[in-house]
């Protein structure tokens, strides 16, 4: 009989240093699991701060990263049983789009479904390999599953585990890395800047103020600036130039921070949407 405890559907995360990912990962899985855990294989950064700032379980995960460590620790750790769960391991070559895929073999009637990455690189000859060796892309297990990987050898294969449980081992072969132009998900310290002055709502100290300035002396200097200088030469032009330049880099200042005072808003909505605290 199935206890009151237990869980449809658990997707475990696995990652390091992934602070400017890991919300958006946590808000995906959750409109599809029953339970989010995070575990956190030695991050350096806010990573795990984050996770717990959203509500997310998170746990330190210092053993190998294999299916049968995985699989012992989390049956031996204090979560409540799962129907089924999700081990994703996040790395950089990793998308959010891949998600979906994961979860419709989660959905699967399997009891152990291993997504492996085959590196082209090596010659794979062995036709059976052992399951610790893997790098794993994803993990699907269902309670006899997860049992079965936490006793399974160190050195055991597909082979070695019970003949009755329905088990696949796929290989998925790893992404190509495109040189692409850098967004604001991957440009981590221009992220992380926008997103301390959204945050702080210093827009309109950083750039409202100075703007008003600018703007103000190139207007009033452009009403006598041509009088000014009767005779045309490199030097008035160049002072004309300038004086224009300093009109509309402090108009331009000016329309900057309202948008980012304005961004800061809709920032603020949408962590009070999902009860998400401020950093302050």
């Amino acid at each position: 009989m199935q206890s009151v405890a237990d869980i449809p559907l658990r997707i475990v995360l696995l990652g390091r240093d992934i602070e400017l990912r890991i919300v958006s990962l946590i808000v995906r899985a959750r409109e599809v699991a029953d339970d989010v855990v995070f575990l956190d294989l030695g991050s350096n950064d806010t990573t795990v701060e984050l996770a717990q700032e959203v509500g997310c379980t998170s746990l330190h995960f210092t053993e190998s990263l294999n299916p049968k460590e995985i699989a012992l620790f989390l049956r031996d750790c204090s979560l409540d049983p799962a129907n089924t769960t999700l081990a994703i391991h996040v790395t950089d070559a990793w998308k959010l789009q891949d998600i979906s895929l994961s979860i419709n073999r989660a959905r699967e009637l399997w009891d152990i479904h291993l997504s492996h990455i085959e590196d082209s690189e090596i010659e794979q000859s062995d036709e059976d390999p052992v399951l610790s060796t893997l790098e794993l892309r994803h993990l699907v297990m269902t309670e006899a599953g997860m049992g079965a990987l936490a006793e399974l050898d160190s050195n055991g294969t597909q082979q070695s585990l019970d003949q009755k449980l329905r088990v696949r081992i796929v290989k998925a072969s790893a992404n190509v890395n495109i040189h692409q132009r850098e967004s604001l998900a991957t440009a981590s310290k221009f992220a992380q800047l926008f997103y301390w002055m959204l945050e702080s709502k210093h827009p309109l100290l950083l750039f409202g103020i100075p703007g008003i300035v600018l703007f103000f002396l190139g207007y009033r200097l452009s009403g006598n600036i041509v009088g000014a200088l009767e005779e045309i030469n490199s030097t008035s032009i160049g002072v004309t130039l300038a004086t224009i330049a300093m009109t509309l880099i402090g108009l331009f200042s000016i329309m900057v921070a309202l948008i980012l005072y304005i961004m800061g808003k809709q920032v603020e909505q949408i962590q009070s949407q999902y009860d998400w605290p401020s950093r302050s």
